[in-house]
């Protein structure tokens, strides 16, 4: 079975910073930190409103890491025009709501299907491969096909967010039948959303995931054992899923 990749997600390092306007926490020393600790890749959300991570955020760790940079942002002309500027290596499109405390649900591909092909082709000539943040639907997948998409990322927010034994396998059957079905078509397959040290390992058993995206748990964890430990902690989990 291949090994699966971790993507460390740091905005709540920002979060942190943003809180006080300071200019500590630096979410740069972070990426390096999870970097070191084995992390695959970094993911940071640009909000349109800066709630946490900034441009000069993703200009920083970008120059610093050897690892490559995933880029989440909304589909608008600002925030496209900024990833073109930026190039990173990974951009995944997500929805965004101001009101929302984090992303609550998946990306509607399939009702904005021009848009989004028009976007993933304006990324994509720039040099960055695109993902498209989607709900474990068979729909969604075929129009991140139609897209252009590269990616898709699989949210994991309903399942995460499952309070009992019975309906968290129904949400885990959804999402593996959802990555078989991806499966057959070109898309890397990736996932995230809500995963922590206690409901990781089901998903990270998936065989055909390539990557899971992790953030909030992970800095959670790292107040009390330091960062470097609970990205190694994450990683140790995953891997032991795929034995």
């Amino acid at each position: 079975m291949k090994p699966i990749k971790l993507g460390v997600n740091i905005d709540h390092v920002a979060t942190l910073r943003q809180a006080r306007l300071t200019r500590y926490p630096e979410p740069a020393h972070a990426a390096l930190v999870a970097e070191q600790a084995g992390a695959d890749s970094i993911t940071v959300h640009l909000r349109e409103d800066r709630r946490h991570i900034q441009e000069r955020d993703v200009k920083m760790i970008q120059d610093v890491l050897t690892i490559p940079v995933n880029l989440e942002l909304a589909v608008t002309a600002k925030m496209l025009a900024l990833a073109e500027k930026l190039r990173p290596q990974y951009c995944c499109f997500v929805p965004e709501r101001r009101a929302e405390l984090t992303t609550e649900g998946g990306l509607e591909v399939a009702g904005q299907l021009q848009k989004l092909r028009a976007a993933c082709a304006t990324l994509r000539a720039n040099g960055s491969k695109v993902s498209l943040f989607i709900a474990a639907d068979a729909v969604q997948i075929d129009a991140a096909v139609a897209a252009g998409a590269d990616m898709i990322e699989i949210h994991t927010g309903h399942y995460a967010d499952c309070t009992d034994a019975t309906s968290r396998a129904d949400e885990l059957d959804k999402i593996a039948r959802a990555v078989e079905y991806a499966a057959q078509t070109p898309l890397q397959i990736n996932a995230g959303h809500g995963l922590h040290y206690h409901n990781v390992q089901p998903i990270a058993a998936l065989e055909r995931v390539a990557e899971l995206n992790i953030g909030h748990a992970i800095i959670a964890r790292s107040i009390f054992s330091g960062l470097h430990q609970a990205v190694k902690d994450m990683k140790t989990l995953m891997d032991e899923s795929r034995r």
